[in-house]
This record gives structure tokens, sequence and C-alpha cells, in this order.
């Protein structure tokens, strides 16, 4: 009865010192993404896109505020020459102009954001494949964003930022 016990524990250690020889810790390393990002030459025609398409969009909103303060301004100036079904439909006018704006100021914030997502996307997937492939021929299993992962201590030699970078041609 020992004997097997202390077979089957002699078993039970082998088969743990095997285990332990297979796992093989991973490394982690980091990367600003958005340094990375900023620094590429997309990037930046991706920025100026952006602005030329919300200053179309402001624009258009100004257009449309200058012409409800015009409206407006008629209108208080006005009211009391105007008969009430006159001054009725014109409140009313006044009231839907300024519906009109509002949702056009919630339509454009929502267009902003599927623009800078629609910009965005090629450059974060292009920034992404660099970053996979200098984590592939460093060693690394895993990168984090050293700006969203909340690292309390992160040593420079596993800052992979530098290499990404020399892998995009930036610098």
């Amino acid at each position: 009865m020992m004997n097997k016990v202390s077979k089957i524990v002699m078993a039970l250690t082998l088969m743990f010192c095997l285990g332990l020889m297979k796992v093989s810790a991973q490394k982690i390393g980091y990367v600003d993404l958005q340094e990375i990002m900023t620094l590429m030459p997309e990037y930046k025609k991706a920025n100026t896109d952006m602005e030329s398409f919300s200053k179309s969009l402001e624009d258009e909103l100004k257009k449309m505020s200058d012409e409800f303060q015009k409206k407006y301004a008629d209108f208080e100036k006005n009211a009391t020459k105007l008969p009430e079904a006159i001054k009725e439909v014109k409140q009313k006018e006044l009231q839907d102009m300024q519906g009109r704006i509002q949702e056009f100021q919630q339509s454009a914030q929502e267009n902003a954001r599927k623009k800078e997502a629609e910009l965005l996307k090629p450059i974060i997937e292009k920034a992404k494949t660099a970053i996979g492939a200098v984590a592939k021929e460093s060693g690394y299993g895993y990168v984090m964003d050293s700006n969203t992962a909340g690292f309390l201590y992160k040593p420079d030699g596993d800052n992979l930022s530098g290499l990404v970078k020399k892998k995009l041609g930036l610098q």
C-alpha cells in the first residue's frame, strides 16, 4: 500500500515538474498608440479632412442660425403691427426653425463622430499591424497601449513604441 502511494506521489510530482517546464512566461510590451498615430502622415491628412468636414457643418449651422436670428428680429420688430393669426403663424415658423437647428446640431455631432471613426479606422489598423509585427519579431506575447492600460510601472525595455515607429518609417 505504501509503495502505491509513493508511486502516485512520484508520478504527480513528475507531471507537475514537466508541466512547469512547458509553461513559459509571456513577455508583455507597451506602446503609446496616440503618439505613434499622430506621427503618421495618414493621421495628419485625416485631421485636415476632419477639420474641413467640421467646418462645413459649422458653416451650415451658422447659416441656419443667422437666418433664424434675422427672422426672429423681424418678428420682434413687427409683432405689434401683425394681426394675431399671422403672428401665430410666424411664431410657429420660428419654433419649427429652432427645432430644425437643434436636430441639425444633433445630427452634425453624430455625423462628426462617424466621420472621425471612418477616418481613423485604417490608421489604427495600420498601427496595429505594425505593432503585431514588432511584437512577433521581438518575442512579445502581449502589447498594451500605455495610455489606456493604467500601468503603475512600465520598464523602458518593454516600450516598443520606437520599434513600431521605425517599422512604420516614422521619427
